[in-house]
């Protein structure tokens, strides 16, 4: 049997991920579009797509469980509350916009860019 790897469609090269992030200012923090992709064997970031952040959750989208499992995830990828991230567009959709608050842009392509880097190892 052979071993099969899911690539991200329209990706960005290694490297170029955290920087080819669209992440706009807020007043608080920051704003990104998200892609999330439901009832992965596992969940982890995988990169970008299109400017946005491609991330497989384990979850279901029933419920709100695969929102919940994103909050966390970037929460942790983030190293910040969970309470400080939310989905503010999108809840029903694969593509989500999310607010980080209390992390600049600048930080949030900058955390994210050393998870992308950790994963390629």
């Amino acid at each position: 049997m052979s071993t099969r790897r899911t690539k991200v469609e329209g990706a960005e090269p290694p490297g170029a991920s955290a920087a080819a992030l669209r992440v706009t200012p807020r007043q608080d923090g920051a704003r990104l579009a998200v892609h999330v992709k439901p009832r992965a064997s596992r969940s982890m970031i995988l990169g970008v797509r299109e400017g946005a952040l491609a991330v497989a959750v384990r979850a279901p989208p029933e419920r709100g469980e695969a929102n919940a499992e994103l909050v966390r995830l970037l929460a942790e990828a983030l190293g910040i509350r969970r309470a400080a991230v939310a989905v503010v567009a999108g809840a029903g959709a694969r593509t989500k916009l999310v607010d980080a608050i209390g992390v600049g842009p600048d930080e949030v392509r900058a955390r994210l860019g050393e998870v992308l880097c950790r994963a390629r190892r």
